[in-house]
């Protein structure tokens, strides 16, 4: 891709073969780390014309499998399309169709009047596969939308974990690995310009950590890689009394608050995603019919535009593949046909709005705050002026023991699946690796920071962050687990290799 400065160099979409995700970290977060706003400039709508409005993003994702010739590195799409017999892969086709169709879709409704939004989340893994499968066809047509000035008012992308990792159970010091190198991925495909306007995060299966250390770094991982705000699921989250959202509150942005266990404070603006997963949500348009149920809200001294933030998988079951194309145009023309492209209940994106909002004068202080569900039991019991990893760990400790309802997994747009229980044969190898990468590269990349260039450290990197990959745990055990175990071997052998 070009270079939008003579001062950045030009990244090449793939190295050896291999997604270019690293080597230029600190020109990567030159480009992400700024305040500047950027749809702004370029939006057509207005604050006070507004009542409500609804933001809806589509998740797409295939993981990497060591599933092609001779157990090569392949998209699990690309086994889909060698295996079409097998479960539901005869959907492979519609899935690709599925990944590239919003590069159609919005032009159209574009030309014919309309103001459509979509916010788009693809992994890291996605982008490799139609890489590896030579699908420029996908490519080309995301990179219209992307590249296209046309069309940038219209869409946004967010950022995500590049392996689409869960963050509760991801080592801490691979959290802004994944985050960085999802950045340095997407840059390399569809240029600077184009990473410099991704400012909101989606994480992979809606999961946020709740310990209060993982939750504390995180943050801070993607405040030092730019991130303005994130979207985070509603039982996810409680209030500083341990109290759930109130019913306005969900559709306004809010604050998440993360204390450590030093008694540090960090903080970034979260939109609330409602309701569970369920895809009917986005296919069939729901959110618009939520919005147009609310109204203005006071938020800080001001009224604004309520906004009801909804993500489903893009490509995954019949709802999606079938029925979201009707009810995308159906709803986009029935807003044209209404005279409100405008005004009333429109469509926006999460960082045009909040975009707004500060145009309007309101600042995230004035947004209410929340936190990571459980965590007023361990604050109402440790003072943060006094706080200390020992207190913060006996206290969680004592809760575990007296208290069925406590833990400290997390919480995601699930509460019936865990990516922990059952899954040790994944997460000791995943945190083995883990370890022995950072043992062995941490100190090297101190000293010389461009070592992260080198083709090994490229090939170490992946198979750590390939390991991570949630499916591993979704799926239950059998193939997935046995896909696990694979990459550790190889992983930890070019770890130990000179």
């Amino acid at each position: 891709m070009t270079s939008t400065a003579p001062s950045l160099p030009t990244l090449d979409s793939l190295r050896a073969g291999l997604p270019n995700f690293c080597g230029w970290e600190t020109e990567i977060q030159s480009v992400s780390n700024h305040s500047d706003p950027v749809f702004l400039p370029t939006t057509n709508l207005q604050l006070e014309k507004i009542t409500a409005s609804f933001a809806c993003a589509l998740h797409m994702h295939q993981p990497t499998i060591p599933a092609g010739w001779q157990g090569g590195l392949i998209s699990h799409l690309q086994y889909m399309f060698e295996h079409p017999h097998d479960g539901d892969n005869h959907n492979a086709a519609v899935f690709a169709g599925c990944y590239a169709r919003m590069g159609d879709f919005i032009p159209q409704l574009v030309q014919e009047g309309c103001n459509p939004r979509i916010m788009l989340d693809y992994s890291g893994n996605l982008l490799w596969g139609f890489q590896q499968m030579n699908r420029d066809d996908i490519l080309n047509n995301l990179k219209r939308l992307t590249c296209d000035p046309q069309y940038q008012p219209y869409v946004e992308w967010l950022g995500t974990m590049w392996s689409h990792a869960v963050v509760p159970s991801t080592p801490i010091p691979d959290l802004k690995l994944h985050i960085q190198a999802w950045q340095h991925h997407f840059a390399a495909i569809f240029g600077y310009d184009a990473l410099r306007r991704v400012r909101g995060f989606s994480p992979p299966e809606m999961h946020l950590p709740n310990h209060p250390d993982t939750l504390y770094q995180y943050i801070k991982a993607l405040k030092e890689c730019g991130y303005r705000w994130l979207l985070v699921q509603e039982h996810s989250v409680e209030n500083l009394d341990g109290s759930s959202l109130q019913q306005a509150q969900k559709y306004i942005p809010n604050r998440l608050i993360a204390h450590n266990s030093q008694g540090e404070t960090i903080s970034i603006t979260a939109l609330i995603k409602t309701q569970g997963s369920d895809t009917k949500l986005v296919a069939q348009m729901q959110p618009y019919f939520e919005a147009k149920g609310r109204n203005r809200q006071m938020l800080g001294d001001k009224l604004v535009p309520s906004i009801v933030s909804q993500i489903a998988d893009g490509e995954n079951g019949g709802v999606m593949m079938n029925e979201y194309p009707r009810d995308l145009f159906r709803i986009f023309h029935e807003i044209r046909d209404s005279g409100s492209n405008y005004t009333g209940t429109v469509p926006v994106n999460g960082t045009e709005y909040l975009e707004l909002l500060d145009a309007a004068g309101i600042a995230p202080e004035d947004y209410p705050p929340c936190q990571a569900v459980q965590q007023h039991k361990i604050w109402q019991r440790v003072n943060l002026s006094e706080a200390s990893s020992a207190a913060v760990e006996k206290v969680i400790a004592e809760l575990k023991q007296t208290d069925p309802s406590f833990h400290m997994d997390g919480a995601s747009w699930t509460n019936h699946l865990s990516w922990v229980a059952g899954y040790e044969n994944v997460l000791e190898p995943m945190n083995q690796l883990s370890a022995a990468f950072h043992q062995k590269y941490d100190p090297l990349v101190e000293r010389d920071p461009s070592l992260t260039r080198r083709s090994d450290y490229q090939q170490a990197l992946l198979y750590n962050l390939l390991l991570q990959t949630s499916c591993f745990r979704y799926w239950g055990q059998g193939s997935w687990t046995d896909y696990a175990r694979e990459l550790y071997q190889r992983g930890q052998a070019l770890v130990a290799s000179s």
